[in-house]
């Protein structure tokens, strides 16, 4: 239990929430999960969460998970998402985030790179077993000593979590939860490299806070996220903003607009966070209108030098608020003005909301000497983005600076002063969510053989998408899956409807 003059953790936020309105609806699964999952959709209050939560802290600790060990999960949109996060906090643990769409190899790279004591994992992830891909790469990870998983027909060796969520139990006095320790570990791809960056309960809240009070949030929210979880920014802004409302969180894949928007309307959903593009085109097709209780939309830009030029929001009198993703670096929202075009962002510290100067702190924007953006402040990390020591001796690395150079290419405007940021950082990609190195492109490509071809072209809604070329685009589908390599990667060799003979057809 939280002592009343500790620091805040989210399983802190959660009691205090649990106290006030126990019989309150907390979570919500998305319409689509037994699609999506093979299991039937559920919606918990918060007396029934926590007793969730308490059920899975104690399964964890029987299962000989010591404080502090890490455990991964790899799971989708679904209220098992949240259950999860807050057992494992409150037996001690820390939870790192794998994407959903990260297959074995990537997998396999990031519980050897933090340690990973566990793994869990759902059964089915719309069509694809991530059960087996948890076992194959916890079988090439020798720090593993545990496998959960959600769903039904698990693999021989995997612990049934929805039988352990049930169990009645008597939870176990974990001692005071410090939100100074680590709780969070996301994965950012760097120019050099794949970086683990581990967070505080504190590094997390400051993050939720800068989105909840840009966006004017309301208490109590009616909280839809289409947003993946498995990131830094996806955490703080939906499962971190549900806890600092003290409201309702409901869940949606990002994949079918129509039933988004039904479930929005039914719900009668205050507050909606999407990635960008998609709420734009939300936006631009009318649904405020539609649904008269959505008050807040909340765009999450992965391709954040695409604010400037994307279009104005024509959803008034519903807000929008643009919040802008440095890969796991760190964010910053800006709230929209009357004419839906997207505000200025100046140099120097901010407060959440920044019209406001006697907001909240949430952070600092500065131009680096080599004209890139970089970030400081209450969620940034700086020890995860120090500079690397040398592979073999050498001179001593320079001091590690008092800002995270995000690498996004920035420039200040001499007129008004703003920000302008023009370009990704140098040799990353990110297809949609996804980030990646451009010459693991060309290393993967090598392995198809003489002749093949894997490029990303420049999207405008996805940063870029993925185009391959192989003399045989089935075999080189086939290959890539055997490799553990992102769907992305092995769909750019599907053929084109059009013609089954040009093999270049984007992804």
């Amino acid at each position: 239990m939280t002592q009343p003059n500790a620091s805040p953790t989210l399983d802190g936020l959660f009691r205090r929430i649990l106290a006030r309105q126990p019989d309150a609806i907390a979570l919500i699964d998305p319409a689509d999960k037994q699609r999506i999952t093979g299991q039937p959709p559920a919606r918990l209050t918060y007396a029934q969460a926590d007793k969730a939560i308490s059920a899975l802290a104690a399964h964890f600790t029987a299962a000989g998970l010591p404080q502090n060990a890490v455990i991964a999960l790899q799971l989708p949109n679904t209220i098992e998402f949240p259950l999860t996060v807050l057992a494992a906090h409150r037996a001690g643990l820390v939870v790192a985030l794998l994407p959903q769409l990260w297959r074995q190899a990537d997998v396999t790279a990031a519980l050897n790179r933090t340690g990973a004591r566990a793994i869990v994992s759902s059964r089915w992830i719309d069509g694809v077993s991530h059960a087996d891909i948890a076992m194959n790469a916890a079988a090439e990870a020798f720090s593993i000593r545990y496998v959960g998983g959600y769903g039904d027909d698990l693999p021989e060796g995997m612990a049934s979590l929805d039988v352990a969520m049930t169990e009645d139990v008597v939870e176990p006095d974990h001692g005071v939860q410090d939100a100074r320790r680590a709780a969070i570990i996301s994965f950012d791809t760097t120019p050099e490299g794949v970086r683990a960056i581990p967070r505080t309960h504190l590094h997390m809240i400051a993050g939720g806070l800068a989105v909840f009070l840009e966006s004017r949030v309301p208490q109590g929210a009616m909280l839809m996220s289409a947003q993946t979880l498995s990131s830094f920014a996806g955490l703080a802004s939906s499962m971190v903003a549900w806890l600092l409302s003290g409201g309702t969180l409901a869940l949606h894949h990002p994949f079918d607009e129509e039933l988004l928007e039904s479930e929005i309307r039914e719900l009668g959903c205050d507050t909606l966070v999407a990635p960008a593009p998609l709420a734009l085109r939300l936006g631009e097709a009318g649904l405020p209108a539609r649904a008269p209780t959505l008050r807040s939309v909340i765009g999450m830009w992965r391709a954040p030098e695409q604010v400037a030029a994307s279009a104005a929001w024509t959803g008034a009198p519903t807000s929008f608020t643009d919040v802008y993703l440095f890969g796991e670096a760190g964010l910053f929202g800006a709230r929209r003005g009357a004419d839906g075009s997207a505000v200025p962002i100046l140099s120097g510290p901010y407060t959440a909301p920044r019209d406001q100067p006697g907001g909240t702190s949430a952070g600092e924007v500065l131009i680096t000497p080599k004209g890139t953006l970089g970030l400081r402040g209450p969620m940034v990390t700086l020890a995860a983005y120090a500079p690397l020591p040398p592979l073999h001796g050498g001179t001593r690395p320079t001091p590690a600076p008092d800002f995270v150079d995000t690498g996004f290419a920035a420039r200040l405007d001499r007129t008004t002063g703003a920000i302008c940021i023009t370009a990704p950082p140098s040799g990353v990609m990110s297809v949609g969510g996804y980030r990646f190195l451009a010459q693991d492109l060309q290393e993967w490509a090598k392995r198809l053989g003489q002749g093949a071809l894997l490029t990303a072209l420049p999207d405008r809604w996805s940063g870029y998408r993925l185009a391959g070329r192989a003399q045989d685009n089935a075999r080189a589908r086939e290959a890539l899956s055997e490799l553990g390599l992102n769907p992305l990667m092995v769909e750019a060799f599907r053929d084109s409807p059009a013609r089954a003979e040009d093999s270049s057809h984007p992804h």
